[in-house]
């Protein structure tokens, strides 16, 4: 982390950070970073992704997994932000997931924003527990804890 840390990671900075791409890369951008405690990831919700083809016909609705998911990606990028890992191969494992709820279903159109704030974890640490809430338009769409490990080493990345 230096002064220069970016406070955003456009799609081009998130794919250097995390090895997700299509069809499970989650998070089209991240904002308000504050190096090692918060940020606040984008997803925009499009009907073409390939999820709403069977959940569901007629119906379609975000899983709770891939919002979940979601949250987990934008912590994931915000780490990598606040230490530089872009270009490190950072591989990130869940290892637990704790009261999740979930508030409002999430249909395509819709621009779910995810706030995780950093509840355990620190620079160097490789397990880190987050809180992350996801709403759409103010609205509370799904909640939840969750606990990552964080790899370097699994992709031949450097500590």
């Amino acid at each position: 982390m230096t002064d220069e840390t970016p406070t955003t990671a456009d799609i081009d900075l998130i794919q250097r950070i995390i090895p997700h791409r299509y069809p499970f890369l989650l998070v089209d951008r991240v904002r308000d970073i504050v190096p090692f405690q918060s940020a606040v990831g984008v997803k925009n919700v499009t009907f073409n992704e390939p999820h709403f083809q069977g959940h569901f016909p007629g119906a379609p609705i975000m899983p709770g997994v891939t919002i979940v998911e979601a949250m987990a990606q934008t912590a994931a990028v915000m780490v990598g932000v606040s230490a530089d890992l872009a270009d490190k191969n950072l591989l990130v494992y869940f290892m637990g997931i704790d009261g999740v709820k979930f508030r409002r279903k999430v249909v395509p159109g819709d621009v779910l924003e995810m706030e995780v704030t950093t509840l355990r974890g620190k620079p160097g640490g490789k397990v880190w527990k987050f809180g992350g809430r996801a709403t759409v338009e103010g609205e509370l769409a799904c909640e939840a804890e969750f606990t990552a490990m964080m790899d370097l080493e699994a992709m031949g990345g450097a500590a």
